[in-house]
């Protein structure tokens, strides 16, 4: 079972959680419907998402063979076998396909947009696994893209509007966590020796440049969000304060980064630095008041 979950990459499920975000910032997270409702839409891109880490695996099955770390994947160590990933890989889609047309009597006006969002991801990622992926700049623009397509899903669930300040930040973040995996992956080929044609494009150089222009939009996007009209009159002006716990994150992961190279996997940061744990949580904790209890 556990050689499954690790197919379907179940601990990337957390980059999921970004269709909560309308739902958290609108203030209705205690709304049962619309929490209901963000949970399906999270439930389908799993799945989505899923899928298409399966056909990214299989299609990557020997340059993952020679790779320190993606050599362990189920498929790169033939823990899975190539005709039980295809079955894993159809019921995935039959599943999410299922789960869209009941969709259907549960979205209402907004089911097509939210099925669009849905097809558009899987599209696009089938382009990426087997043609955009070795194209420099592009590949990470696209895997930022995913970040926003996945917001989009979870407004177009609620109902909820996103404004265009939370959909660049959502972009310009998902582009840091793209760009400083690609930074690891140089790392790692240079103490290898073994490197890929997505990287062809790529130095560290470059990385590192790109990677600082990206944190500094990041951090100047959060900020005009929270001095945004909108966002002052729902929350209280106190919201612009937060930015501190943002501007910590950035620079302890750049620290990461540029300091400690860990950075190839974003989502191990998320499960395994203490520093930015705890700034998440006080960064919710700091919204949660002015959101739920001004």
């Amino acid at each position: 079972m556990t050689k499954y979950l690790k197919l379907l990459r179940v601990e990337q499920w957390v980059k999921n959680l970004f269709v909560f975000v309308p739902l958290f910032f609108s203030g209705n997270i205690t709304n049962f419907d619309l929490l209901i409702k963000s949970f399906f839409a999270f439930l389908v891109f799993s799945f989505a998402a899923s899928s298409v880490y399966i056909l990214n695996d299989y299609s990557d099955i020997e340059s993952d063979k020679i790779h320190p770390e993606k050599s362990k994947r189920p498929l790169a160590s033939g823990a899975i076998s190539k005709t039980s990933a295809i079955i894993v890989f159809i019921g995935l889609i039959i599943l999410s396909t299922v789960l869209i047309i009941f969709g259907e009597a549960y979205f209402h006006h907004n089911f097509w947009k939210f099925a669009s969002i849905i097809i558009f991801y899987f599209l696009m990622n089938v382009l990426y696994t087997f043609k955009l992926k070795h194209v420099a700049i592009i590949d990470v623009c696209i895997i930022a893209i995913g970040f926003v397509l996945r917001v989009l899903a979870g407004g177009y669930a609620t109902g909820i509007f996103i404004s265009q300040w939370a959909i660049l930040l959502t972009f310009v973040l998902a582009l840091v966590l793209a760009i400083g995996k690609r930074r690891g992956e140089l790392i790692n080929a240079q103490i290898s020796g073994k490197t890929r044609k997505a990287l062809d494009g790529y130095n560290v150089q470059f990385a590192d440049i790109a990677l600082s222009i990206s944190c500094t939009l990041a951090i100047v996007c959060y900020l005009m969000f929270t001095l945004s009209p909108e966002v002052q009159q729902r929350f209280h002006p106190r919201v612009f304060y937060t930015v501190i716990f943002v501007v910590f994150a950035f620079l302890r992961y750049l620290q990461q980064t540029l300091v400690y190279n860990k950075t190839e996997s974003p989502t191990k940061i998320i499960y395994k630095d203490r520093y930015i744990q705890i700034t998440l949580i006080l960064w919710l904790a700091a919204f949660l008041l002015q959101i739920y209890f001004k």
